[in-house]
């Protein structure tokens, strides 16, 4: 597997600048996210299958980083666990997909 060095140096230092942690620390959580990418991307295209969704999908802060909005009210689609790696500890955290019929 060959990583982008130039993504995960760029996510480093934005990691250093707002977590307030050393340098090697970023440098470890953005290795951290670059490995996770694949098994997330994983994840979530399998519990798109077993959904049976088509749509496109993101999550509420992905809309949100896109700018579009989620409806009020709206159900997320399916949900699916991911590795967080940023924080530094490969937590894992429950993320729940919209789709974009259900945004303004």
């Amino acid at each position: 597997m060959k990583y982008d060095l130039k993504a995960i140096m760029a996510h480093a230092w934005r990691i250093f600048h707002k977590a307030a942690v050393s340098f090697a620390e970023a440098l470890h959580r953005a290795w951290l996210s670059a490995k996770a990418e694949p098994i997330n991307a994983a994840r979530i295209e399998a519990a798109r299958a077993e959904a049976g969704v088509v749509e496109t999908v993101n999550t509420w802060a992905g809309w949100k980083a896109l700018g579009r909005e989620v409806i009020h009210g709206e159900k997320a689609l399916f949900g699916c666990d991911l590795i967080w790696g940023s924080h530094g500890d490969g937590a894992v955290y429950k993320a729940r997909f919209f789709g974009l019929s259900q945004t303004a």
